[in-house]
C-alpha cells in the first residue's frame, strides 16, 4: 500500500497546474510566431506562446544598455507606416487593429569602391547615381529593368499574403481573386526563377549587376542567383515606385513586436517568457502540446506551430513521429552565415548630415555574400532620440548573415581565444563605421560585440543562422504544413522565407491554415 503524501484535491490541483491546456501552442515569439499568434487570437482561439528569451520579438527584438536601447536585427523596414500597402506585417496588423509611430525618410548612405553617396528610394534617384558613376548606358538598362520588373510587381501585389492557407480552403481563399490574377500568371510562374535569369536580360552594366547583387543579398542571404525573383519584385513594388518613403517605428523594432503582442493579449493571448520547450508531445501520431524543460506540460487541442528554425524544431519532434526521409532532408538543409554585431553608445556632439542607415562594401571582386565584406550601419536614434539620451547615438552595426559559424564552432565564451577573436573579427566594422564618422573610437562611451555564439545563445538559432540557403531555381522554401498531423511552422524556414515581410506572411498563413475557412474569409472582407 502507497501512502500518497497530498489528498486528492490536492493532487488533482497541483496535476493541473502541471497541464494545461490551449487551442494553439506556438514555439518561439519571433515576428513570423507573434503574427501567427495574434491572427490566431483574432480568429477567437486560446493561444499560448513560449519564448525561451526573457523578451519578445526574436531576431527583432530590442534591448536595453545604460539608457541606450538597440535594436538586435533588422532596422530598414519600407510599406508599413500607410495603408493599403502589399506588406504582410501591415496587413496584420490592420487586423489585429494595432499600430504604432513611424518616423519616416528616404536615403541611406553607401561607401563601395566607386566612392560615396546617398541613394534614394523612389522612381528617379537612382538614374542620377548611375549618370554619375556610369554614364548615359547604364540609365538605359536601369530604365529597362524597371519596366522588365513593372508586371512582376504588378502580379506579386495581386495576391495578398493574408489570402494564403495550405489547404483545401486555398481554392476559396484565392479562388476570388482568381479573375485578376488569370492576367498575370505568364509573370507569377516567372516569379519563381532565379532573379538573376531575369536580370541578365536587360542589365550587362557591371556597376547595376552589383548593386542588384547587394540589395538580392540584404533581402535574403543570397546573391541574385540565389534570390527568387519574387523578392525582388516585393522590393521594387515598394522601393521605386513614385512618392515613396522608407519607415522606421519609433521606439525601435521592438515598438512592432510590441504591438503584435498588444493584439494577442488583448484576446486572451499569453506569452511567458524563459520557457524553455524541451519536446513536441505526440501522442497517436500527432502534435497535441508541448513539454517545458521544468516539467510542465501545455496540451493544444487544435495545433502546435513552431517558430523555430528547421533545424531547431527538428531538435524537439520525438524520434519515428516524421518519417526518416523527411527527416534526413530538412537536417540537410543549407544555411546562411551567421552575424556579427557590434552596438555602441557615442557621443553625438557636433555629428551632422548623417543618414539612419548605411552600407559599406569593400571589394565588388570577392562578392557580397565573401565574409566581412559587406556591413550594414543604423543610428536609429537620428530618426528617435529617445533611443539614446541627450546628446548621444545608439549605433548598430553588423555583418549582415557573413559571419562563418566554423570560426566559433566550439569556443569557449568566456575565454581569452574568444575574446580575442571577437576583437578581431569586430575590426571590419569599426573600419566601416570610421568611413562615415571619423574618430568613432574616441567618441564611444558603450560597446557590445556580439557573434554567432551570441545570435545562437540568445535567439536559439543553430549555428547562429541567417536561415536557410534555399537556391532559386532549384529549391523552394516548404510551406507551413508538416507530416506530422498537428504540427505546422512558420518564420524563415518556411513560405515565403527571409525578411520581416516573408516571415509575417508565414505566420499568417499557418494561422490561416489552422482557422476554419469561414472565419478566414470574414477577415479578406
Amino acid at each position: 500500500m502507497v501512502i500518497h503524501p497530498f489528498t486528492d484535491e490536492q493532487f488533482k490541483t497541483i496535476f493541473k497546474m502541471s497541464r494545461e491546456e490551449v487551442d494553439v501552442v506556438v514555439i518561439g515569439s519571433g515576428v513570423g510566431g507573434l503574427c501567427c499568434a495574434a491572427l490566431l487570437g483574432k480568429y477567437g482561439d486560446r493561444v499560448k506562446v513560449c519564448e525561451s528569451h526573457s523578451l519578445p520579438g526574436g531576431a527583432a527584438h530590442s534591448f536595453e544598455r545604460n539608457g541606450y536601447k538597440f535594436d538586435s536585427g533588422p532596422s530598414l523596414y519600407s510599406g508599413l507606416s500607410s495603408s493599403p500597402t502589399n506588406n504582410p506585417l501591415r496587413q496584420v496588423l490592420d487586423v489585429i487593429e494595432e499600430d504604432l509611430e513611424w518616423a519616416n525618410y528616404d536615403a541611406w548612405g553607401c561607401r563601395i569602391p566607386e566612392g560615396d553617396f546617398d541613394a534614394y528610394v523612389g522612381a528617379d534617384h537612382f538614374c542620377e547615381v548611375l549618370r554619375k558613376f556610369r554614364g548615359e548606358d547604364a540609365v538605359i538598362q536601369w530604365r529597362k529593368l524597371q519596366a522588365e520588373m513593372k508586371p512582376l510587381a504588378d502580379a506579386v501585389n495581386a495576391l495578398p499574403p493574408l489570402a494564403m492557407r495550405f489547404d483545401l480552403g486555398a481554392a476559396f481563399s484565392l479562388g476570388q481573386y482568381l479573375p485578376s490574377t488569370l492576367w498575370h500568371l505568364p509573370n507569377i510562374l516567372r516569379l519563381t526563377e532565379p532573379f538573376s535569369k531575369i536580370m541578365d536580360e536587360v542589365v550587362t552594366d557591371p556597376f547595376i549587376r552589383n548593386w542588384l547583387d547587394l540589395l538580392c543579398f540584404l533581402l535574403s542571404g543570397l546573391p541574385a542567383s540565389g534570390t527568387v525573383g519574387a523578392e525582388m519584385a516585393f522590393m521594387f513594388a515598394e522601393w521605386y515606385k513614385p512618392n515613396v518613403q522608407l519607415d522606421y517605428p519609433i521606439g525601435g523594432s521592438g515598438a512592432i513586436v510590441d504591438a503584435l503582442v498588444r493584439g494577442l493579449t488583448k484576446r486572451g493571448g499569453e506569452i511567458i517568457y524563459n520557457a524553455h520547450v524541451e519536446q513536441v508531445l505526440v501522442e497517436n501520431k500527432r502534435a497535441v502540446g508541448v513539454r517545458l524543460r521544468d516539467g510542465k506540460e501545455i496540451r493544444a487541442n487544435k495545433a502546435v506551430v513552431s517558430n523555430a528554425s528547421i533545424w531547431d524544431t527538428l531538435a524537439l519532434i520525438p524520434e519515428g513521429a516524421l518519417p526518416k526521409n523527411f527527416v534526413r532532408e530538412k537536417a540537410n538543409t543549407p544555411e546562411c552565415d551567421s552575424f556579427m554585431h557590434l552596438h555602441l553608445g557615442i557621443d553625438a556632439t557636433g555629428l551632422e548630415d548623417l543618414q539612419c542607415h548605411y552600407i559599406v562594401v569593400n571589394d565588388w571582386d570577392k562578392g557580397v555574400t565573401a565574409p566581412q565584406n559587406v556591413v550594414v550601419i543604423s543610428i536609429p536614434s537620428l530618426l528617435d532620440p529617445s533611443l539614446a539620451p541627450a546628446g548621444k547615438h545608439a549605433i548598430h552595426v553588423y555583418t549582415p548573415g557573413n559571419e562563418p559559424y566554423q570560426l566559433w564552432a566550439g569556443m569557449e565564451r568566456h575565454s581569452e581565444v574568444y575574446q580575442q577573436q571577437k576583437q578581431q573579427r569586430a575590426e571590419v566594422m569599426w573600419q566601416g563605421l570610421e568611413r562615415v564618422i571619423p574618430h568613432i573610437r574616441d567618441r564611444t562611451e558603450l560597446t557590445l560585440i556580439g557573434t554567432p555564439l551570441t545570435h545562437k545563445r540568445y535567439l536559439r538559432r543553430h549555428h547562429g543562422s541567417y536561415g536557410p540557403a534555399h537556391q532559386a531555381g532549384q529549391a523552394l522554401f516548404p510551406g507551413s504544413n508538416t507530416p506530422l498531423p498537428g504540427l505546422l511552422c512558420c518564420g524563415d524556414s518556411t513560405f515565403p522565407g527571409i525578411g520581416i515581410p516573408a516571415v509575417a506572411a508565414s505566420g499568417a498563413i499557418a494561422a490561416n491554415t489552422i482557422t476554419p475557412l469561414p472565419k478566414h474569409l470574414e477577415i479578406l472582407k
